[in-house]
């Protein structure tokens, strides 16, 4: 409620349109130099949908490129329709995202709104970025019982800033000299992300022959495709299947994604819309050939026809029928395209329910 956010002296303010909303945002991180300021720092939060991202895109560049303060930090939320599913047409900020310069965060459940969002917090507090923050529409439109964790405790970075530092800073506009600035900021971004990693292995297999890379809501349907497929965890172990959740889709911390990697027959690659991590992968497999896999997959197969499209939503089905036939090929004893084509019939046979729409209103 209204109240209990200001006795946790917080402000929740509707803006006008989507850029004042970004420019009043700039303006909290400008309170640390405020020799007259009667807190130590500001912390924000944008929110916008996906067009409200691009409108705001200006201001939202300029407001990263200006930086947080130190004891502020920004998260831009942006909420992203891939469905398309109340929206004019589908969005997926990610991209913007990387265009700007911004670190993004990519959280898979509610629980994990809370996680990742008091990361993303402290990722801006030390590189002096804002952070970019994936909020799609499944899981916004979701509910979930979360146990409030204790506040986390972040490592420090093995990393030193350059003399003229990270954050905002005033007078300081920025100009030509922003691009060294920018580079600086994310060489701490991946010196955070080293020492307070938000990536995981799923199972830790040592010597897995397959692996899997996934992010966000695309994770949730991998699981439950492979749960569909009669693969649980002792299944996976024997056969040597390992599992990768990637946190930070960008910039992609480079050396635990090449270590997972590293050795295996064939790395899948399973996020939704663009190949955002897949890009990042063979961006650093040509710098480190040594870490090449023997194979790697995703938007297309080694033949270059269409494997997982980029194009509308994933679902645990569809995976199923794709981890399949990768799997079977390496793994004949698992059998597992019977078992996917049981799985087919049934989505023939669901009830078909008109659903209601939300139709863009302008």
């Amino acid at each position: 409620s209204g109240d209990l956010l200001k006795q946790h002296g917080i402000e929740f303010l509707p803006a006008v349109n989507e850029d004042l909303a970004a420019t009043a945002v700039l303006g909290s991180q400008q309170v640390e130099t405020n020799p007259d300021r009667t807190v130590q720092g500001v912390f924000g939060l944008w929110y916008g949908k996906g067009p409200g991202v691009d409108r705001a895109g200006d201001a939202l560049k300029h407001g990263n490129a200006y930086g947080s303060s130190p004891h502020g930090g920004v998260l831009v939320v942006a909420g992203d329709d891939h469905g398309c599913v109340s929206s004019s047409m589908p969005h997926q900020s990610d991209v913007a995202f990387m265009a700007w310069f911004m670190p993004t965060l990519n959280p898979a459940s509610i629980g994990e709104y809370l996680a990742f969002g008091e990361y993303g917090y402290a990722l801006s507090r030390y590189s002096g970025m804002w952070v970019g923050f994936k909020a799609i529409s499944e899981t916004v439109e979701s509910a979930q019982s979360v146990e409030l964790p204790a506040p986390r405790r972040f490592n420090g970075p093995n990393y030193t800033p350059p003399p003229t530092g990270l954050h905002y800073r005033w007078p300081d506009l920025p100009g030509p000299q922003i691009e060294e600035r920018m580079e600086a900021k994310k060489m701490a971004v991946f010196a955070f992300a080293e020492a307070n990693p938000i990536d995981r292995r799923i199972y830790d297999i040592a010597h897995a022959s397959f692996g899997i890379v996934t992010t966000g809501k695309a994770h949730l349907d991998l699981m439950e495709a492979l749960r569909l497929l009669g693969l649980d965890e002792a299944a996976c172990r024997s056969h040597g299947i390992d599992i990768y959740k990637v946190g930070m889709v960008w910039p992609l911390a480079r050396r635990a994604a090449l270590e997972f990697v590293r050795g295996k027959a064939e790395i899948l690659v399973v996020e939704e819309k663009r190949g955002i991590i897949e890009s990042q992968l063979k961006e650093y497999f040509y710098d480190y050939p040594g870490h090449k896999p023997h194979s790697m997959v995703g938007k297309r197969d080694e033949d270059g026809n269409r494997l997982i499209s980029w194009i509308g939503e994933l679902s645990p089905r569809l995976l199923a029928s794709i981890l399949a036939k990768r799997l079977d090929a390496l793994f004949p004893d698992l059998r597992l395209s019977e078992r996917a084509a049981a799985l087919a019939p049934e989505a023939g046979r669901l009830i078909q329910v008109p659903g209601a729409t939300r139709t863009p209103y302008f």
